[in-house]
């Protein structure tokens, strides 16, 4: 009799310091993800004022993804060792002053070696921020926490990614660096004085050794489903982020003046669609709307990759659909997997996810790089290459998460007669 009331209760009362919470994480997820979104945008830009070609530029996007990917690894073994809090105000200074070097940066090797320095504390952020979401929330909550988190990414179309294109056509690539500096210093902030400790993780067991813990989590049978299907989805996701500026102002005819208007109307878009798609994901079922979620994806990126010069509304109307297809996807797979992993294995399970998803954005962004190039004419060629890649990871994660999804219910269907 008391089982029923534990299961409806959640859903309906956020406290006041959880919706704070919510909040907080994805303001620090928005400026993470921004250092990392800006620089696709801004490629048509950097490209010409360093006179690097499009393989060059590919190597600091994957700069930065790639060092996050060691530098997650690196943190696994210790994540679950300290207060979550402690942990992520230590990376998220180190990534401040990394956004700074970019800003500062004048030449390939510089904005290369300060992408790095901004991965390898970059790279951890969201697995806290996701660890720290988990701990905090219960089960039958996660599908709308991580739609608020995912809203991080759509912030930082509408928010960001206009103002950051404003101040680099008004001064040049470096201001939107300094911009984004200065917004993450009030989210440090805020963190340093308002989050309260997060340790519950602590009064369970631990392994002590570092190693071992990290281990023992990448060796976790049922993990492993999950990781792949983390490096699937990130590859999926990725390939088309670092050229897509290019291939909509060259191939497309859209000018750099027109590029905000089509990231600010589809991060309003897909902001109001996000909390849709939560709720959703907890109402129906989270495989239901991922599955939706993926064919939504795969036809959009079929018809974006083969799209040639059309109006300007048209660009709109296919980047909304299919960014709402990505989130689709993201969010329920996030709630999903946030079910994987026991307490104490939490932060080196959401470290190591975290790692994959830098890692395979970083090849994503590498093999993107050389299935595309500049034509004579401008252009960027070989692009629908990049679009029969991502259908076909689509698939085969969708295939993943399916199993995924049957350890986490056989996994809950074991604890019923226990919790009875």
């Amino acid at each position: 009799m008391s089982a029923a009331p534990s299961t409806a209760a959640p859903p309906l009362a956020f406290t006041g310091y959880q919706k704070f919470t919510a909040g907080l994480l994805a303001f620090l997820q928005f400026a993470v993800i921004l250092d990392f979104m800006v620089m696709a945008p801004l490629g048509a830009v950097i490209m010409p004022s360093l006179a690097i070609s499009p393989a060059r530029f590919g190597m600091i996007v994957s700069a930065y993804a790639f060092s996050a990917g060691i530098s997650g690894l690196l943190a696994a073994g210790f994540a679950d060792r300290f207060d979550r809090k402690k942990f992520l105000l230590f990376f998220y200074i180190g990534f401040i002053a990394g956004t700074l070097w970019c800003g500062l940066a004048q030449s390939f090797a510089s904005l290369l070696a300060a992408r790095i320095v901004t991965g390898l504390f970059g790279g951890v952020i969201g697995s806290v921020v996701l660890a720290i979401a988990t701990d905090l929330f219960a089960p039958q909550l996660r599908g709308r926490v991580m739609a608020v988190i995912q809203t991080a990414f759509s912030a930082s179309q509408v928010l960001g990614i206009p103002v950051a294109l404003y101040l680099s056509n008004k001064w040049d690539w470096h201001a939107p660096f300094y911009m984004m500096v200065a917004v993450g210093l009030i989210g440090g902030l805020v963190l340093a004085w308002k989050l309260e400790p997060v340790v519950g993780h602590l009064s369970g067991k631990q392994e002590r050794n570092p190693l071992r813990h990290l281990v023992g989590t990448v060796t976790q049978r049922r993990h492993l489903p999950a990781f792949a299907t983390t490096a699937l989805l990130t590859i999926g996701g990725f390939m088309l982020m670092p050229f897509s500026s290019v291939f909509t102002v060259n191939n497309l005819g859209v000018s750099l003046d027109h590029l905000p208007t089509i990231y600010l109307i589809t991060g309003l878009c897909t902001i109001f669609a996000g909390p849709l798609i939560g709720k959703a994901a907890d109402s129906w079922g989270r495989m239901p709307v991922f599955y939706a979620g993926s064919v939504i994806t795969s036809v959009m990126v079929m018809i974006y990759t083969h799209l040639e010069q059309v109006p300007l509304l048209a660009v709109v109307a296919i980047n909304v659909i299919m960014f709402i297809g990505i989130f689709s996807r993201m969010i329920p797979y996030q709630a999903l997997a946030s079910a994987v992993p026991e307490l104490h294995m939490r932060g080196s399970f959401n470290a190591i996810s975290a790692s994959i998803q830098q890692l395979a954005g970083g090849t994503a962004a590498v093999v993107a790089g050389h299935l595309v190039s500049t034509g004579a004419d401008g252009k960027l060629h070989g692009f629908p290459n990049v679009g029969y890649v991502v259908v076909t990871t689509t698939f085969i994660a969708a295939m993943l998460a399916r199993q995924v999804n049957k350890e986490v219910q056989a996994r809950q269907r074991a604890t019923v007669p226990a919790a009875a």
